[in-house]
């Protein structure tokens, strides 16, 4: 075919009128051309700007035979307003004001372009067109690089902007667009810019890379889903959103970003999803602003390079932080200004050099079930009108557990510090607090330092092993109820102690025993402030569950059966009936991963969804929670556990150790004796579990005799067999979007054969630990390749398997 000429198909409704034409331009091709031909375009330059207005295709030549260029002196070089098929052009435009390629009021498939121009847009999308874009790659110098607007929207697959002279992506509402695979890099301003009501884009596994601005920059209520997506190396902030935007970001990460990695304002309404951020030189997240929000799960914000608290939340924010974890920062969260909130649940705050939280200027914090580790403060509420509170969490080898300072008032309940430098809980500058079943233990310090003026209320703490004094107040200090410490201080006596307070000088004060202070208040009933009873699932839903598990099919009529009885006691007597007595109380027994945890935490929801339980809830424990170092502790810690279970199920893992068989004078055997009193005592509170090694636990039932006579029934967890091996690795790549290759089911099954089923034999942990090992092997293979394709980025093959 001649260099410069265009080559047409001419199709017919019957095969004898087709025929093959050869016109020296592009133009001439297309006034001739009707729906249905076919233009191939031999190799050469066109100085001409196209409009294709039909249904037909164009096609450049072969790689080998050279390129098509559409080069223009002037105007739009490519404009497609009919369904066209466009393929393997090059696209170069001259025009500043004029996008290099127009799609209008079409649905075209646009393939294989390479577009290198001076434009206003690489790809300008508008008039309501929905083009299909794959294997596109533009270079614009000048203008934005894919503009999408005026009602358009649009697929775009594998696309690439390697440079833009202003956005990457620019949506300009209304328009929807979809980016699967794709990169942005170089891009001036922002990598994708979405702006206006009823503006959105969907992006799935794109990466936005070399920004000199911000990664994604959303405003005026647009909005934007972002699933596998990496945003990096910008000049700006990472994201930036204001006026009512909403972000969606699902396994994604962002890092390397010298200013904020997400900033948010006026409204702006952001949800993480088990993504990652690190390596940012201001905050990870900061929010401002009434009604902006941040709703985090599953997420990780670590590796601050600047001096910046990791989340910052201001100006009436609100931000909840559920199941994450903030590591190796400056300060981990700060909540400042009235109306401004932080929700924190059950996360993992470490390695922060200054405040795990800190609430200050009005605002409010509800910290529950968090776990702060080698922090500098784990809690800090530093003035009036600061509050919230912290229940049920962790502090460990902290500087200092908690303060709180001038004239805050929080709420601290069922929190244990352990380990800290100068004080468990530090209270100042007429700081109040109200305290209720806290623990300090190992401090190096004081358990709690409470300055004079400071009128905090303390119920039923305890403090251990604390160096300088459990609780060190003056007399007219806080109101004790119940209060312990191992101290042998008699009461009345004192002696004087110059306090080591973290960051506001205190005078001198008196080391006093708790019995020796203010009267005790009326005993409130334990459980009182347990959390609020949660909505339960239905029985069949949770049984559900129950029956997808893998193997356990003893286990699973077991349970049914025990449940089945219950709920017909349940049925009996409503109708006026007596109903058999049926003891809740289990043993379990088998080895280690075999879903004794997840069946205890499915039967507790099970007695909750039939009324028979309050809440439902599990509270896990071990020997290490119930067995104190003193004489006296452990009847203390296994009355905590007991209430904290209240309502739902203790599970007691590895009980046979609460009775070693060289006990001497350990003190496992007291925390039995008042595990079976209070089971007694409180029969239709609590439902117990113990579980370990099947030989193990028949010797510690037989330790008390009243132990085994506490539970209904033993039900054994037998090893999973090689086929039940293989289903949970199925399932578990399943739900990480991987399959197994050819033959992999068959190696894997003999893997798990040839397998050793000793004392230490994992199961459904050697399971998980299996998959684990291929994903990282079969990352090391796929990495060599240089192209790798989507079944190779998803298929495990027996040479994954790690080695036997």
């Amino acid at each position: 075919m001649a260099e410069g000429s265009v080559q047409v198909t001419h199709t017919g409704t019957s095969r004898w009128r087709r025929r093959t034409a050869v016109y020296g331009t592009v133009t001439e091709a297309l006034a001739a051309a009707a729906d249905g031909d076919i233009l191939v375009l031999g190799p050469g330059t066109y100085r001409e700007n196209l409009v294709i207005e039909q249904s037909v295709t164009v096609r450049g030549p072969e790689e080998k035979d050279g390129s098509a260029r559409i080069a223009p002196a002037e105007g739009v070089p490519l404009t497609v307003r009919g369904s066209a098929i466009v393929q393997r052009l090059r696209i170069e435009g001259q025009d500043i004001a004029a996008p290099a390629v127009l799609i209008e009021n079409s649905t075209p498939e646009l393939s294989e372009l390479l577009i290198r121009t001076s434009s206003a847009s690489g790809i300008e999308v508008r008039g309501g067109a929905r083009p299909t874009v794959r294997r596109c790659q533009v270079s614009n110098a000048t203008g934005v690089g894919i503009g999408v607007g005026d009602g358009a929207g649009g697929l775009f697959e594998e696309c690439e902007i390697a440079e833009s002279g202003q956005a990457g992506v620019s949506v300009r509402g209304p328009a929807h667009l979809r980016l699967e695979r794709c990169r942005v890099r170089r891009g001036q301003g922002s990598g994708l810019s979405v702006v206006g009501g009823d503006s959105a884009v969907d992006a799935v596994d794109c990466d936005i890379h070399d920004i000199k601005g911000a990664g994604i920059r959303l405003a005026d209520r647009a909005t934007a889903h972002l699933t596998d997506c990496r945003i990096s190396a910008t000049t700006g902030d990472g994201v930036t959103m204001e006026s009512d935007a909403v972000l969606t970001l699902t396994d994604s990460e962002i890092h390397d970003i010298p200013e904020n990695a997400l900033d948010l304002r006026s409204r702006s309404v952001l949800t993480l999803v088990r993504s990652t951020v690190r390596r940012f030189g201001r905050n990870g997240v900061s929010v401002w602003d009434p009604g902006t929000h941040v709703d985090a799960h599953h997420t990780r914000i670590h590796e601050s390079t600047g001096d910046y608290p990791a989340v910052w939340v201001s100006d009436g924010a609100t931000t909840v932080l559920e199941t994450c974890t903030v590591d190796h920062v400056p300060d981990a969260l700060f909540v400042l200004d009235s109306g401004s909130r932080a929700d924190v649940v059950d996360s993992e705050i470490e390695h922060v050099r200054g405040s795990a939280i800190s609430v200050s200027d009005g605002a409010t914090a509800r910290v529950e079930a968090t776990r702060m580790h080698r922090v500098g403060t784990g809690a800090w509420f530093r003035d009036q009108g600061s509050g919230g509170t912290v229940t049920g969490c962790t502090i460990d080898q902290a500087t200092t557990g908690v303060i709180i300072s001038k004239d805050a008032d929080p709420a601290v309940e069922d929190c244990v510090i352990t380990a800290p430098a100068e004080a468990g809980f530090y209270v100042s500058a007429r700081g109040r607090g109200t305290f209720t079943r806290c623990r300090v233990t190992g401090s190096r310090g004081y358990g709690f330092h409470i300055i004079d003026g400071c009128r905090s209320e303390l119920i039923r703490c305890r403090t251990e092993r604390c160096s300088r004094g459990g609780y060190v107040f003056s007399e007219n200090g806080p109101v004790l109820t119940d209060c312990h410490s191992d101290e042998a201080i008699a009461p009345g006596d004192s002696t004087a102690a110059e306090p080591a307070a973290p960051a506001v000088p205190a005078r001198a004060t008196a080391t006093v025993t708790a019995q020796a202070q203010q009267p005790a208040a009326p005993e409130t009933a334990a459980g009182a402030d347990a959390a609020p009873v949660a909505e339960s699932r239905p029985s069949d839903e949770v049984l559900a569950e129950l029956e997808s598990l893998v193997g356990l099919d003893s286990v699973k009529l077991e349970v049914k059966a025990l449940i089945d009885m219950i709920e017909v006691g349940r049925r009996r007597q409503a109708a006026g009936l007596k109903a058999a007595s049926v003891r809740r109380h289990l043993v379990f027994t088998g080895a280690p991963g075999t879903g004794k945890t997840t069946v205890a935490r499915l039967y507790g929801e099970i007695l909750h969804s039939l009324g028979v339980l309050e809440r439902g809830h599990l509270v896990e424990v071990s020997r290490v929670d119930l067995v104190g170092e003193h004489i006296g502790s452990t009847a203390i810690r296994t009355q905590e556990a007991f209430d904290r279970a209240r309502g739902g199920v203790l599970f007691i893992d590895e009980a046979y150790a609460l009775s070693p068989e060289d006990a001497g004078r350990d003190f496992g055997r007291e925390a039995i004796d008042t595990l079976v009193k209070l089971m007694e005592d409180h029969r239709d509170a609590v439902v117990v579990i113990v579980a370990g090694y099947t030989a193990e636990m028949e010797r510690f039932l037989a330790v008390n005799p009243g132990v085994a006579s506490r539970f209904s029934r033993t039900i054994t967890f037998g090893d999973y067999n090689a086929e039940e091996l293989l289903s949970i690795v199925s399932r578990q790549a399943g739900e990480q979007e991987y399959e197994l290759g050819e033959g992999t089911r068959e190696a894997l099954l003999k893997h798990f054969t040839d397998l050793p089923k000793g004392p230490t034999f994992g199961n459904g942990r050697t399971a998980r630990q299996t998959f684990e090992a291929m994903v990282e092997r079969h990352a090391g293979r796929v990495a060599q390749l240089p192209d790798p394709s989507t079944e190779e980025l998803t298929l495990l093959y027996p040479e994954d398997l790690p080695p036997a």
